[in-house]
């Protein structure tokens, strides 16, 4: 289990008023897949709220390509090494970018609340920065288990939206 976790949340959007709540929840999702993966150590995550422009233009920016995700994960590491942060002896995990516009749009698209967007796009990010991606079929359902346990352990129902 992660000794420390700081967990550093920017809203650089405009457009949605961010519930009561949302904060404390990204930290606790953050958590709960270090925990799940256990991870060891002290960890820093950076977390910004964004729209839809902004997430395409970092990912013009850093992969080459816009997309249309919801989320985006920087990894500040590869392969399980990151940079320590001198003061404070944390591992630099990343940050996480998340359109909270297409997470209004996803939770009424998959009929479930925008709590449970947000903790899920969290955990995808999460998952995106200690390595995991979706690429190839055999890639993808580890993901969503490791995703969907995260969200099972903060108390949030379950989803089929992935089957």
């Amino acid at each position: 289990m992660a000794d420390k976790l700081r967990v550093v949340i920017t809203d650089r959007q405009k457009n949605v008023k961010i519930p009561t709540g949302i904060r404390m929840l990204i930290r606790r999702c953050c958590h709960a897949i270090l925990e799940t993966e256990g991870f060891k150590g002290s960890a820093e995550i950076g977390v910004t709220f964004t729209d839809d422009r902004e997430l395409k233009e970092i990912s013009l920016e850093y992969f080459g390509k816009a997309t249309d995700e919801a989320v985006i994960s920087l990894p500040a590491g590869e392969n399980g090494e990151y940079d320590v942060d001198k003061v404070t002896g944390a591992k630099l995990l990343g940050s996480i970018v998340i359109s909270v516009t297409k997470a209004v749009e996803q939770s009424k698209a998959f009929d479930h609340s925008f709590q449970r967007e947000m903790a899920y796009l969290t955990a995808h990010g999460v998952l995106g920065l200690l390595g995991y991606s979706y690429n190839g079929e055999m890639g993808k359902l580890p993901m969503r288990e490791k995703e969907e346990w995260a969200l099972y352990q903060l108390g949030l129902p379950a989803s089929t939206s992935y089957i």
